[in-house]
């Protein structure tokens, strides 16, 4: 299989030039490479490296084949046009039409074309959008397919897709899974996104202690992990157990040795033996104890190291354990109820009739394409908006909304400014209490927010929220896996199985659903 790409031996830093990785090797051609690893590790800069926008650290590269990457749109002042990058193509065919094209219109023009572009439109579920159609007027979920549309127009041997599936409702995912079905050259995706990973052909996990890769999709990945990670706890425990015996096998050592020094310092004083072999002892005991504590430093350094390798495997492959507090929710308590509630925001009409109601530790999932009113409802369930009609009963004020964007922080503040800002009457120690529940102990609570990465925003605000003296029962989620890697996705989902309250979740991940227990979906548009 011929390659596109040739990574030889890679380094990345960052700009302040702390390491990423070190020592990736790869060789990508005909297939579909997922790309995975916490966030901050490297991913996107690495994509960054392979598009031509930054240098390595160290080792080199060879492109081979021709390299594209899907970008977001975010010029408003553009076309549909502009934004597939066909304007001057299509405008030099529209002067040949009129009998207006020069001989190297004639020359250059591509017939092709047209035929190309809805063929790319319809591929990227956009079927009817019309090419003279602003952007600015485009969902955020129509720009990304509109930025797919353009990537299959021009068609690269290589492409490089960074978190394609984030802002895209389920038709939109569901047309990135087939753009990678159906790409005929090589793709590298960078993606937390589960289901995306489950059509790859290979993954690349990068690391701070180094780089795996492993051959099939995301299932098999997650099951060879989970073994890696019990292979891990069992070499801590292993060489926690050698250190220990070591020293006390040491210790034990020295004990005898003092034990015998005392018993020849005895012996000599009643000067039984004569002096020169009494001096030839001491030298020969001296001798043996110097080869004696250089074995033993050599033994317990091997020790500590194969120890120090050993943790460090662990704390890279263990996930953060988060543990919300108990609501003690009855079962039978009506949190909310919605009847024939009608939204709209002048003539345009987004939902409703709508009519639900929450009791007890529900698990609901609000589904609907993007637009449809999913993050509206949730401003009418806070009582932020109300309805054009129908009624809404709150029945707690119990009620805490964290966004993908954990927007009840401030980015200028500390993880402990924020905590003590949102929750005043908490004293100093008990602010602190509170965010070490949530992993963030001593200098680690001092954190500026703005630092932080997508998981560890959303334990801080999970820290801020649950903080309070009556922990919220109705926690509502507006997409909270958006911008997370995936051991933060793993992290809040177990902490999310365990919370006895009730859950509201907007969510296009299937995965993430499944995972917390969602029982009941409710279904806009």
């Amino acid at each position: 299989m011929p390659a596109f790409l040739v990574l030889d031996s890679i380094s990345l830093v960052t700009p302040d030039g702390r390491p990423l990785f070190d020592g990736l090797t790869l060789a990508m051609g005909r297939e579909r490479t997922g790309l995975v690893g916490r966030n901050g590790c490297g991913k996107s800069t690495l994509l960054r490296l392979i598009a031509g926008e930054i240098k390595p650290a160290g080792g080199s590269l060879q492109r081979i084949g021709s390299i594209g990457m899907l970008t977001q749109l975010t010029d408003e002042r553009l076309t549909a046009t502009e934004a597939l990058g066909v304007a001057g193509d299509l405008a030099r065919l529209r002067r040949l039409e009129r009998g207006e094209g020069s001989l190297d219109d004639a020359t250059e023009a591509d017939w092709t074309l047209e035929t190309r572009i809805q063929t790319a439109l319809i591929e990227a579920g956009l079927p009817s959008l019309p090419l003279h159609r602003p952007i600015v007027s485009l969902s955020g979920g129509e720009r990304t397919r509109l930025a797919l549309a353009r990537l299959l127009i021009a068609a690269p041997d290589l492409l490089l897709l960074d978190e394609p599936t984030n802002n895209l409702d389920s038709c939109g995912r569901q047309a990135v899974a087939q753009l990678l079905e159906r790409w005929q050259g090589g793709v590298l995706v960078a993606s937390h996104d589960r289901a995306l990973l489950e059509r790859v052909d290979r993954i690349v996990e990068l690391t701070p202690i180094g780089i795996t890769t492993f051959g099939g999709g995301w299932s098999a990945f997650a099951e060879a992990r989970e073994v890696a990670r019990a292979r891990a706890a069992d070499d801590l425990d292993r060489a926690s157990d050698a250190l220990r015996n070591t020293e006390r096998a040491l210790q034990k050592a020295r004990e005898k040795k003092a034990r015998r020094d005392k018993a020849g310092r005895a012996w000599r004083a009643k000067g039984i033996e004569d002096k020169m072999f009494m001096d030839r002892e001491k030298e020969r005991a001296e001798n043996s104890a110097a080869r004696e504590s250089q074995l033993a430093g050599r033994l317990l350094g091997e020790r500590a190291e194969a120890l120090e390798m050993a943790r460090a495997q662990v704390e890279v492959l263990t996930p953060l354990s988060i543990d919300l507090p108990c609501t003690h929710l009855p079962g039978s308590r009506e949190l909310i109820a919605l009847k024939d509630v009608v939204m709209a925001f002048g003539e345009r009409h987004l939902f409703g009739p709508l009519s639900f109601d929450v009791r007890g530790p529900e698990r609901i999932a609000i589904r609907g394409a993007n637009g449809s009113g999913k993050t509206t409802l949730f401003r009418l369930l806070t009582g932020e908006l109300n309805p054009a009609s129908g009624d809404i009963s709150r029945l707690t004020d119990r009620v805490a909304v964290l966004d993908q964007h954990i927007g009840l922080l401030d980015p200028g503040l500390s993880i402990l400014d924020n905590l003590r800002r949102l929750n005043p009457e908490l004293s100093a120690n008990e602010a602190h209490a509170a965010l070490a529940r949530f992993a963030f102990r001593n200098r680690a609570a001092l954190q500026v927010t703005a630092t932080l990465s997508g998981g560890e925003r959303l334990r801080a605000g999970l820290a801020c929220v649950f903080a309070r003296p009556q922990p919220p029962c109705l926690l509502l989620l507006d997409e909270p896996t958006n911008h997370l890697d995936l051991a933060s996705i793993a992290e809040l989902e177990n902490a999310l199985k365990g919370f006895d309250g009730a859950l509201i979740v907007v969510s296009h991940d299937e995965a993430f659903l499944r995972a917390i227990g969602i029982a009941r979906q409710i279904v806009l548009g």
